[in-house]
């Protein structure tokens, strides 16, 4: 395990962000130019893991070939055989997930507050990636950085995938483990078929059902019945636990969440005509009253 103050590949650590199963993120700087950025290593025990690090080297891939403002921009990687890592850029703020975690009434206010605008640049975001040939496949709140101005980027490109499938790919594509994040997997994509930017969009309306509703879509006794909840069962109306949310939004989110494809919006851009008009509370002004999950 890395610590700060120690050097990666000429960066000094400065301060841990984030530790995972396998993965640490730190705060860099490079010593030359002063500049600060961010590093993900892959943990000691987990370097010479072939699986974990054909994913963090597919992450640099994907993140390399973004230039997005809401997208999280890689700049590096590096293969070592001990410490492998890649760096990107830094943007000094939490996840969502640690916003909705936060005992902080600021952070609940904030999610009121900036809640149109996350969806919109998360969208964005989104759209971006889908039209330049990618699908994220792990939308999730833990996935998107937001700072105490509202901006936004989207993270982790680990089981990302190409958009484009031709003929030799869909007659040679066989089942095998579904790969996400099982409360925020698309019915198409727990079943394991070819999916495309339609299983995006069914997990951007489970994280935004889950920021305004403070709770997932499905919830279940274990992995296997929350997966199933996803396949069949009909989602509560997000005014069962928020009844501060408007009728048209409601219905904006249910259809994200359609069970299938054909039902929901077809692209983030169809999303974002949708969101112009859209208004997400009954009220103007954060009431304390707002879940706390």
């Amino acid at each position: 395990m890395a610590n700060e103050n120690e050097s990666i590949g000429g960066y000094r650590l400065r301060k841990l962000l984030h530790t995972a199963q396998h993965t640490q993120v730190f705060e860099v700087v490079e010593p030359r130019s002063n500049r600060h950025f961010a590093m993900k290593v892959l943990l000691p025990e987990s370097a010479s893991d072939e699986d974990q690090r054909e994913m963090l080297f597919h992450e640099a891939e994907v993140g390399k070939k973004m230039e997005h403002e809401n997208v999280v921009k890689i700049v590096k990687v590096s293969k070592d055989a001990k410490a492998p890592h890649i760096v990107m850029e830094y943007f000094p703020a939490g996840s969502l997930r640690a916003r909705l975690q936060s005992r902080d009434p600021k952070d609940k206010q904030f999610l009121f507050e900036q809640m149109k605008n996350i969806m919109r640049q998360v969208a964005t975001g989104l759209a971006y990636m889908n039209t330049s040939g990618w699908l994220h496949r792990d939308v999730k709140p833990d996935n998107i950085l937001a700072d105490s101005l509202g901006q936004c980027k989207i993270i982790d490109f680990a089981i990302a995938k190409p958009t484009k499938t031709g003929f030799f790919e869909k007659l040679m594509h066989k089942k095998g483990k579904p790969q996400g994040t099982p409360s925020f997997m698309s019915p198409e994509q727990i079943r394991d078929e070819i999916i495309d930017t339609r299983a995006d969009i069914y997990s951007y309306g489970a994280t935004i059902y889950e920021l305004v509703c403070g709770r997932p879509p499905f919830r279940g006794t274990n992995v296997a019945d929350l997966l199933s909840k996803q396949l069949t069962a009909k989602v509560d109306t997000p005014q069962v636990y928020n009844p501060e949310v408007t009728d048209d939004f409601s219905a904006f989110l249910l259809k994200t969440l359609a069970k299938d494809r054909k039902d929901r919006f077809q692209n983030f851009h169809e999303i974002l005509m949708a969101l112009r008009e859209l208004r997400v509370y009954k009220v103007t002004a954060y009431k304390k009253s707002q879940p706390e999950e």
